[in-house]
């Protein structure tokens, strides 16, 4: 659950704003950041919506290369450095990974914080494929084709 008085869950697209504001500092990101914002481009299949379920965030560890966190302009306490060349988000490095940036309930009320600003990994799991149906399986959800 979010905490009192924290907005960055209460809608998606009120992410939007604070990720084309971030992705000014740098000319090349801005643009890359600009257009991950478009509602349009959201990940939904029917009634479902997967910025609300969080299973891939809470299963799989999100590393990258280290000048990926600097371009999207993403919180020093979000990234953890894993060698001199690469970092992942702080949480999924561990034997059970959590995404720091992840509020709410894995399954019904989840809400990831930096979703327009999400580093490259993130982009990789798309709805209904194998590791999405692998992380929900891993925290007792039924696969997507039951919600369809």
């Amino acid at each position: 659950m979010n905490p009192p008085g924290d907005s960055r869950c209460a809608h998606p697209a009120s992410a939007a704003p604070l990720a084309a504001d971030k992705g000014r500092r740098s000319g090349a990101g801005a643009t890359a950041i600009a257009d991950r914002t478009d509602p349009a481009a959201t990940p939904t299949s029917g009634s479902f919506d997967c910025r609300r379920c969080g299973a891939c965030c809470a299963s799989y560890r999100v590393s990258f290369y280290w000048a990926e966190a600097e371009v999207l302009a993403l919180p020093d306490e979000l990234v953890e450095q894993i060698t001199p060349w690469h970092a992942c988000l702080a949480g999924t490095q561990s034997a059970q990974p959590r995404c720091r940036a992840l509020h709410g309930e894995i399954g019904s009320r989840a809400c990831c914080t930096i979703y327009p600003q999400r580093p490259s990994p993130c982009h990789e799991v798309q709805v209904g494929d194998d590791r999405c149906q692998r992380a929900r399986r891993g925290h007792g959800l039924p696969p997507l084709a039951e919600i369809r």
